[in-house]
C-alpha cells in the first residue's frame, strides 16, 4: 500500500512538472487539449503575424523574472515569467537539470501545442552550450521555448500562482495573453538574449 501511494505521488509530480508534461487540475488529469486546429491553420497561411506590432528583439532577465520585447531599440512590452524549476541555479548545463539557459539565441520556430498554450522555440543549444556540456560528458538537452500556460490555467485565473514559482523544465513561461501578443509580433529569426 505504501509503495502504491509513493508511486501515485511520483506520477502526480511528473505530470505537474515541465514543458512537455501533462497538467493536473485539482488532482485530476485534465484531458481536454488546447484546440490546435485554428492555430495550425493560422501558421500554415502565415496569418498569425501582425506587421504593425512587430517585435525585433526579446530580452529575458532571469533574476527579475521579466521578459522585455523591443521594437526599434525601445521596450514596447514587459511580461512576468516563470523559469525552469532550478532557474536560479545558474546556466543550463545538461538535459534534465531544470535550468533555463543563459546566452544569445534566436526564435527558430512557432509551435501549436496541445498541452501548453503555443510555443516559440529558442535556438538552444548554441555551439558554446554544446561544447560546455561535451566537456562535462553530458548532453546539453534542447527544446527550450517561450510558452504559455498549461491547460488548467487556460483562462489565466491561475497566473498569480504559476508566475509566483518556477515550474518548467527550463523553458520561459508567460501568461497566455502575453503569448498571444508575442505570437502575433515575433517571427522566426528574432534574437533573444537570456541573462542571469
Amino acid at each position: 500500500m505504501k509503495i502504491q501511494w509513493i508511486a501515485v505521488v511520483g506520477i502526480l509530480v511528473l505530470m505537474m512538472a515541465g514543458c512537455e508534461k501533462k497538467s493536473v487540475n485539482f488532482g485530476k488529469l485534465d484531458k481536454t487539449p488546447y484546440d490546435t486546429k485554428e492555430c495550425i491553420n493560422e501558421l500554415s497561411k502565415g496569418k498569425e503575424l501582425d506587421p504593425k506590432h512587430k517585435i525585433d528583439k526579446l530580452v529575458v532577465y532571469k533574476k527579475k523574472r521579466t521578459l522585455y520585447a523591443y521594437r526599434n531599440g525601445k521596450v514596447v512590452e514587459e511580461f512576468r515569467i516563470s523559469l525552469g524549476k532550478n532557474g536560479d541555479k545558474g546556466n543550463k548545463i545538461q538535459e534534465g537539470d531544470y535550468r533555463t539557459p543563459i546566452g544569445s539565441y534566436s526564435i527558430v520556430r512557432k509551435k501549436c501545442d496541445s498541452r501548453l498554450y503555443r510555443s516559440l522555440m529558442i535556438s538552444y543549444p548554441s555551439e558554446a552550450d554544446k561544447a560546455r556540456s561535451r566537456a562535462k560528458g553530458v548532453s546539453p538537452g534542447g527544446y527550450i521555448t517561450i510558452h504559455g500556460q498549461p491547460k488548467w490555467n487556460a483562462d489565466g485565473r491561475g497566473d498569480d500562482y504559476t508566475l509566483s514559482c518556477d515550474w518548467t523544465e527550463g523553458c520561459v513561461a508567460v501568461p497566455n495573453r502575453a503569448m498571444d501578443k508575442l505570437w502575433r509580433a515575433v517571427e522566426n529569426g528574432v534574437p533573444i538574449e537570456i541573462h542571469a
